[in-house]
């Protein structure tokens, strides 16, 4: 039986917990849990789903996570092929909003920190030069032994996230968690079924088989649940593949068009510039001014 879909994540004797994550791959399951959560790639690409969004990841991906957001890293083809050599690492910190008491937040000289927990709800993520230096305070706190001077190091990082307004929402307004941890299975077969045939032509009919329903169904439920159309899902992770390709530079737009799965460019070209709100060329000399 495939693992919940909400993490229950071990009891610890701190306040909150640090973990350095160093596997072949993050861990492949679509999951929520009931805690905030700061993460940081160090070493890895594939990508990553939040919520509603879909979006490729690279070292230096840093967000901050409200409770239960499900979410899910999801490393390239690669890192799954054995004797690779492969290897991901991550900096994860959990803790939950009373994890300093229960009225610590709510005191006066906390109203940017409420800010920000509130906005985490949506998932965020920040721009350089905030991202950078956010990043260096996160490995502080991995660094810090455990006791006071690391939750000094926490309040330190969030304290500065909260001061910026250089973020981003990462998933879209009003989107809510409907899912339920016992629609596990149903939810993981078809995020494992897009990522291995994206690449391919893919069948709705196969596709509402696999989550045992019929098509016209599948259909609706998926976009209860996902906040978007089973064919945008589809969409947004072959144009996620797309946009690593790009950032990659070893392949033309017509062989990039090709490995996502589309067989016409101009199709391709549409479907891109729906998703980003950039044509493939203007994407590239984006990134690369960043």
């Amino acid at each position: 039986m495939k693992q919940a879909l909400r993490k229950d994540l071990e009891p610890v004797a701190e306040s909150f917990a640090v973990h350095e994550l160093t596997e072949p791959h993050f861990d492949p399951n679509w999951h929520f849990h009931p805690h905030y959560q700061l993460f940081l790639v160090e070493k890895g690409t594939g990508t990553r789903f939040i919520g509603d969004s879909i979006r490729p990841f690279a070292e230096g991906d840093f967000v901050m996570l409200g409770p239960n957001l499900p979410h899910l890293w999801r490393s390239d083809k690669p890192y799954f092929e054995r004797d690779s050599g492969l290897q991901t690492h991550g900096i994860v910190v959990y803790f939950t909003e009373n994890f300093l008491g229960d009225t610590f937040f709510a005191q006066r000289e906390m109203g940017l920190l409420r800010q920000l927990l509130e906005n985490a709800r949506r998932g965020l993520e920040w721009l350089s030069p905030t991202r950078d230096r956010a990043i260096e305070l996160l490995r502080r706190v991995q660094q810090t032994e455990p006791g006071f001077e690391r939750v000094l190091a926490l309040l330190n990082l969030l304290h500065e996230l909260s001061r910026t307004s250089d973020y981003q929402f990462i998933t879209s307004l009003g989107y809510t968690n409907t899912v339920k941890p016992s629609e596990t299975d149903r939810i993981q077969v078809v995020h494992d079924y897009v990522m291995s045939h994206f690449h391919d032509h893919i069948c709705l009919d196969t596709v509402a088989d696999l989550a045992g329903m019929t098509p016209s169904a599948f259909c609706r439920y998926f976009k209860m649940r996902a906040n978007k159309t089973f064919s945008n899902f589809v969409a947004e992770v072959r144009v996620g593949h797309a946009c690593k390709l790009l950032m990659d530079g070893s392949m033309s737009v017509t062989q990039i068009s090709y490995e996502s799965g589309y067989r016409t460019l101009s199709n391709f070209n549409r479907q891109f510039k729906e998703v980003t709100g950039k044509t493939p060329s203007t994407y590239v000399r984006t990134y690369r001014a960043l």
